[in-house]
């Protein structure tokens, strides 16, 4: 089998997922899309967060041409992505009970501000913890998932509840437990992952409906422009001036 034929298979693979997605979550996008909304006319502050690969997404609409200036990241020391030596400690750190806490009680986090948590398996005491204490902080919380794990798994917090369970909106990425799109006799373990794929476009696909919200009700959405582009450095600039309380990656 070629190598060519395995990428059209992942393409085809991914494909699919995102249109089961767009199908299927049509009506959770919409409702993620307008608690960012409301959230930003009521004057609040938008964050996410997600740990290992999951970080990945959520970095994605920080700080990023064509999105929301007000959307921060909510940074935990050693899991953001996997720049941390050696990476299985970012791995650990996600089982980690009460860090959870340490995090959001030195964080800006207040109520009235909304947090996206993305996790695939929504296993961990990390994600789990940052749903429910953000909510007991008056959060609102946007859960990016795979429920399958939910019924597929168990839960490595103490509660046995997983990431779904503590979210006002939940967003089903679809992913397979294992997140793993192809197979070849040759090959002893499943291979080539599409959670980042499917989660990246999830999230853009709540910002657009963010933007279009604000809107249809006549407030102007506080989009970056891209720096690459003519004047975009200065229309920057005005959002940044405009919303200086409401972001953190500037300070």
């Amino acid at each position: 089998m070629s190598d060519r034929k395995l990428a059209g298979q992942f393409f085809d693979a991914a494909i699919d997922l995102l249109q089961r997605v767009r199908d299927e979550e049509d009506g959770t996008i919409e409702a993620a899309g307008t608690l960012l909304a409301d959230t930003v006319a009521d004057g609040g502050r938008l964050f996410a967060f997600g740990a290992g690969h999951s970080s990945l997404a959520a970095q994605d609409v920080v700080y990023r041409a064509g999105g929301l200036a007000l959307m921060n990241l909510l940074a935990v020391p050693g899991v953001v992505g996997v720049d941390v030596m050696p990476a299985t400690l970012g791995s650990a750190l996600e089982r980690v009970d009460g860090l959870a806490s340490a995090v959001l009680d030195s964080s800006p986090l207040r109520a009235g501000d909304a947090l996206v948590i993305i996790s695939l398996s929504g296993r961990n005491a990390l994600p789990v913890e940052m749903a429910m204490n953000a909510r007991a902080l008056g959060v609102k919380v946007i859960g990016v998932t795979s429920v399958a794990y939910a019924s597929e798994t168990r839960s490595r917090h103490v509660s046995g509840t997983h990431l779904k369970d503590h979210c006002d909106v939940v967003l089903d990425s679809k992913i397979a437990v294992g997140d793993a799109e192809l197979t070849l006799d040759a090959v002893p373990a499943p291979f080539a992952p599409a959670s980042t794929v499917v989660t990246a476009a999830l999230m853009q696909a709540v910002m657009a409906t963010a933007a279009g919200t604000l809107a249809e009700r006549g407030i102007e959405p506080p989009l970056l422009r891209s720096g690459n582009v003519d004047g975009g450095h200065e229309w920057n600039g005005r959002v940044f001036e405009k919303y200086a309380d409401r972001i953190f990656y500037r300070r």
